[in-house]
């Protein structure tokens, strides 16, 4: 938790009895940082931990085609599992904004209570939940990502870049998941782009050391999405390995 005039608060420790079924909210420093290839990877490896994991993408924008949301579609079929797209993913958008910004353009105010209804759907058991962009994106005109993360009590896998930038919005992130007693689990850094970073091989330590968090990571950019998706399995496997012995 934070302490006033900390110059780095540590995070807020996980939960006794967070490991009885494997649980994270996927969010992420900024968007594009690989929140769905992370949610993905988990899945699949809960899914093969024999865990029969549910995925939860609750607000998809940017969707070319609203009765077939791609990121949601890709969590369900990560987590083998066939609920109700409905339920997976009850708010769509077609612009690629903010789902609270994408939705007052229609003249529309998504409902909170579809989004808690379809939680109770999805809850039991182990799930990972995925967010929209970074902890203060709108959902609605009174909710952003981290309301939601805070309401569904779960703890974090925060996905950042691996280069230059990610110490200051890692910081800034952590620091906010701190203010409001939100746990997380760890920090996985993904590169997304092809060029090297010289900032790569101290960003893992230096947040490490001063957050008091475990690091993951950095995945490294692979064009091939078989390879992409085997790297953040690799990346995140002793996250879930150390969930499922708990359970």
């Amino acid at each position: 938790m934070a302490t006033r005039g900390s110059r780095h608060p540590h995070p807020v420790p996980l939960p006794e009895g967070e490991g009885k079924w494997p649980r994270f909210f996927v969010t992420g420093t900024d968007t594009g940082v690989g929140k769905t290839q992370a949610s993905r990877a988990l899945l699949s490896l809960l899914a093969d931990a024999g865990l029969s994991p549910q995925g939860f993408k609750p607000y998809e924008s940017g969707c070319a085609s609203l009765s077939a949301p791609a990121d949601a579609l890709s969590l369900r079929e990560a987590a083998r599992s066939e609920l109700p797209l409905d339920v997976v993913c009850p708010h769509r958008f077609r612009a690629p904004l903010a789902p609270g910004i994408a939705a007052r353009r229609l003249g529309r105010e998504p409902d909170w209570n579809k989004t808690l209804a379809a939680w109770e759907r999805v809850r039991h058991g182990s799930v990972v939940v995925e967010g929209a962009g970074g902890l203060f994106v709108p959902l609605d005109s009174s909710h952003d990502v981290i309301d939601l993360i805070s309401t569904l009590g779960l703890p974090v896998l925060l996905v950042a870049r691996a280069g230059l930038g990610t110490l200051n919005h890692t910081a800034l992130s952590l620091e906010a998941l701190a203010a409001r007693n939100i746990p997380v689990a760890a920090v996985l850094l993904s590169r997304g782009t092809p060029s090297r970073d010289p900032s790569e091989r101290d960003n893992p330590a230096l947040i490490s050391e001063r957050h008091h968090i475990q690091v993951l990571g950095p995945v490294p950019y692979l064009e091939d999405p078989r390879r992409r998706h085997a790297a953040f399995r690799k990346a995140l496997a002793p996250l879930v390995a150390k969930r499922a012995r708990g359970r």
